[in-house]
């Protein structure tokens, strides 16, 4: 309960799954109507591609568009997951493993051998 209050945990995509189901049930609703209404109409052929478009095509875009909205829950799950990881870790401040930075004593870059020293 305290991580549903301190806005923790998201509640938003269990809203997003019900919008999924709402618009899917609204696509093949109105596929349907569209389907059923073509027969008292004098453009009937185009009206049931209609129909038959927002029946199999709509639950797809609703899908997709609902995915989006989902992604961006699990990149911020993702992104917590992650700060929790690392906030168990020293930091390691920059220094490498062997305890001593390289000194170039000049502004040209460091040669491969300084930087990975061999046999040390």
């Amino acid at each position: 309960m305290g991580d549903f209050l301190a806005f923790r945990k998201m509640v938003t995509p269990v809203i997003i799954q019900i919008i999924f189901w709402t618009g899917v049930v609204a696509c093949v609703l109105l596929g349907l109507a569209s389907i059923v209404i073509a027969r008292n109409t004098r453009d009937a052929g185009s009206q049931i591609l209609a129909g038959l478009l927002i029946l199999f095509l709509g639950p797809l875009v609703v899908r997709i568009y609902c995915e989006l909205l989902i992604l961006f829950f699990r990149i911020n799950e993702t992104l917590t997951d992650i700060r929790a990881e690392l906030a168990g870790r020293p930091q390691s401040g920059g220094i490498p493993p062997g305890g001593r930075l390289p000194s170039y004593g000049s502004t040209d870059p460091p040669r491969s051998q300084e930087l990975y020293p061999r046999g040390e």
